[in-house]
């Protein structure tokens, strides 16, 4: 951790708990008779007004440019990581902060605000280490996630596979075991920090029988990125967040020592998805972040664009756009919130965490579209900065889990309720 870290955890952030089972002392809990409070405390104002004066101020600026380049904004995950708005989850026993996940969504949302590449290429450094966090032995959390405390290092969470996006069962990497190492072999498809990663988390398959369920097939591994027999292939060329880092890796006989296995043989299917409740709802903030950004370019365009002798926001067409517009960034909120809020509780949030997830997608989506459309002609327009929310925001209903996908499980939940 910088010094500039470690100075501001002592000013601001004394006692946050560290990313355990046990309830967060800063979740919103109110007083008997007192309601549910929505006021945020100090400490959570502090990290937002940090994230967001360096979205404003320093990603703004520059995030056209990274977009039209595709380069990877090292410069400003540098300076991420200086101000400790990166590797929120690490906690505190590994040099790190160990913020609950409501304040890494508050994070997030700010960061992305100002471009989601960026917000993409930081946050999948939580999806990476948070196998290691919550599986992770005492040894394994100190090599591996103690060592990004100690400089901006990335890590990436390689699951995806060619042929195997949402049906996670279906991966055909295989592990197999060789005295006291495991030899890998297969290929990893659309890995976020593929090229820039310091070292993985990588599931791939134990059990050689086909038949044998998902819950037991699977094993999860760290992976140093440098090890012998791991080819990076090229940065691919995608519609939208275009300086996120995303690869494809082939791995051909690379051998892993068994102490880097993840809890024991057979249980990475559970460590890869019991990540997700932790990691969606950070996903449905950066959602939020960028349709509120849409929103208030949308706004003021409007407030400034005249037709027939006066600003277009007082067309009625044009103002009830914006009002559905709002009403959908506000609930998008309340939804990460509340995700965030169940699992620092303690809680398992797979119900809430899906919600979150496919709703912010499906709103960042539509308040991008809409803010195109309100900027007309010049919303279709690279100069403009609602044609970049637009393609930026697809992703947010494809990754971590489609939004088919977090219907389905959400259906499950939901319909459990009732046969239990």
């Amino acid at each position: 951790m910088s010094a500039l870290s470690r100075l501001l955890r002592s000013l601001l952030w004394p006692g946050w708990r560290s990313c355990s089972s046990k309830p967060a002392q800063n979740v919103h809990l109110s007083k008997p008779g007192h309601g549910f409070s929505f006021e945020l405390t100090d400490e959570q104002k502090e990290f937002q007004a940090t994230a967001r004066k360096f979205a404003l101020e320093e990603i703004i600026p520059v995030a056209a440019q990274y977009d039209r380049t595709g380069e990877y904004p090292v410069p400003l995950i540098k300076r991420a990581w200086e101000l400790g708005l990166m590797n929120s989850h690490i906690p505190e026993s590994c040099g790190g902060l160990g913020l609950g996940t409501f304040e890494a969504c508050l994070i997030t949302e700010e960061l992305a605000y100002g471009c989601t590449g960026v917000q993409t290429a930081i946050e999948a450094n939580s999806l990476g280490q948070m196998p290691v966090i919550i599986a992770g032995n005492e040894q394994q959390q100190k090599k591996y996630l103690g060592r990004m405390t100690e400089e901006p290092l990335m890590c990436a969470y390689c699951v995806t596979e060619p042929g195997a996006g949402s049906d996670v069962a279906g991966i055909r990497t295989r592990a197999e075991r060789k005295g006291d190492e495991y030899v890998i072999n297969g290929q990893k498809m659309w890995i976020t920090n593929g090229g820039k990663a310091n070292w993985y988390f990588l599931l791939a398959r134990t059990d050689p029988d086909p038949r044998a369920p998902a819950s037991k097939a699977f094993t999860g591994f760290i992976v140093e990125a440098d090890s012998p027999g791991i080819q990076v292939g090229r940065k691919e060329l995608n519609m939208g967040q275009r300086c996120s880092d995303t690869r494809g890796i082939v791995f051909e006989d690379v051998r892993v020592p068994k102490e880097n296995v993840l809890i024991a043989e057979g249980a990475g299917f559970k460590i890869a998805m019991g990540a997700f409740d932790k990691t969606r709802p950070p996903v449905a903030a950066g959602a939020v972040g960028l349709a509120r950004r849409a929103l208030d370019e949308a706004t003021r365009y409007a407030l400034e664009r005249k037709t027939f002798g006066k600003p277009i926001v007082e067309h009625q067409a044009v103002a009830f756009l914006l009002a559905e517009m709002a009403m959908k960034v506000e609930l998008a909120r309340l939804g990460y919130q509340r995700a965030a809020w169940e699992v620092d509780a303690g809680r398992r949030n797979t119900f809430y965490a899906s919600i979150a997830k496919a709703f912010a997608g499906d709103v960042a989506n539509q308040v991008a579209t809409d803010a195109v459309q309100i900027f007309g002609g010049n919303g279709f327009n690279t100069e403009y900065p609602v044609e970049k929310l637009m393609r930026d925001a697809k992703i947010y209903q494809i990754y971590e889990g489609t939004a088919q996908i977090q219907r389905v499980i959400i259906a499950r939940e939901h319909l459990g309720r009732y046969k239990d």
